[in-house]
């Protein structure tokens, strides 16, 4: 598949999850490289044997550095069902972050009103007046030699909301350069994972949960080291 595998998490008559690598785009941009949803309609294309056009619908995004699942719609029905879903907040993300510096409190919230730049495709804390809602929940998991692994869950879903929310509080991920990291990580990622998400089927309205692995480096493999993450997840 022009050098780009895909690894599939979950796939149904409607629904295709996929575990998204660092660098990888989810729709084309500017820079002109090949985004997930071309690689996901050759496989969908190639696999049902389908002539013509493969309808495939983007049902959220997630920052080329930051890897984790990613869902697209594999019909309209399904599409406009989840965009319902997501509008209202009804679907829970868990993702996983590695921080520079240790949190104000072992758990808690933010919230904050941002705004984006968009030519500099960065987001900024803000003055009520002009900028959207922003509220997260975070709890520490594991206390690394120099970095600590947070749980977030996000509440509302702001452009960059994580990166700049902890990045306030002097927090900023591990390899995040925009966002005020000392330095970058040596594949280009951030140290921001969309670990797990959870949601109720567009079509059956079964509970659907969705969980990725941590990334093969042994930074983020050293965060499990005495971690029971069935009890300590928010």
């Amino acid at each position: 598949m022009n050098n780009i595998k895909i690894k599939i998490l979950y796939e149904d008559n409607h629904l295709i999850a996929i575990n998204k690598k660092s660098g990888d785009i989810v729709q084309a941009d500017r820079t002109g490289d090949l985004p997930l949803t071309y690689y996901i309609k050759l496989y969908l294309k190639k696999k049902y044997n389908k002539p013509g056009n493969v309808f495939l619908g983007t049902i959220h995004r997630l920052d080329r550095p930051t890897s984790g699942v990613i869902i697209f719609a594999k019909t309209s029905k399904a599409l406009s069902r989840m965009n319902k879903e997501f509008r209202e907040n009804k679907v829970q993300k868990t993702y996983w972050a590695l921080v520079e510096n240790r949190p104000p409190n072992k758990q808690g919230s933010l919230e904050n009103y941002l705004k984006k730049n968009q030519k500099l495709n960065k987001s900024y804390i803000s003055k009520k007046e002009d900028g959207k809602y922003a509220f997260l929940e975070y709890k520490t998991l594991n206390k690394l030699h120099k970095y600590y692994h947070l749980e977030i869950l996000p509440q509302t879903g702001r452009h960059h909301q994580i990166r700049v929310q902890l990045s306030n509080i002097n927090c900023t991920i591990k390899g995040d350069l925009k966002y005020g990291a000392k330095r970058s990580n040596q594949d280009g990622s951030i140290s921001l994972l969309a670990y797990k998400i959870k949601f109720k089927h567009p079509i059956s309205k079964d509970i659907i949960e969705i969980k990725t692995k941590i990334p093969n480096i042994k930074i983020w493999k050293d965060c499990l080291v005495g971690v029971n993450i069935n009890k300590n997840t928010c």
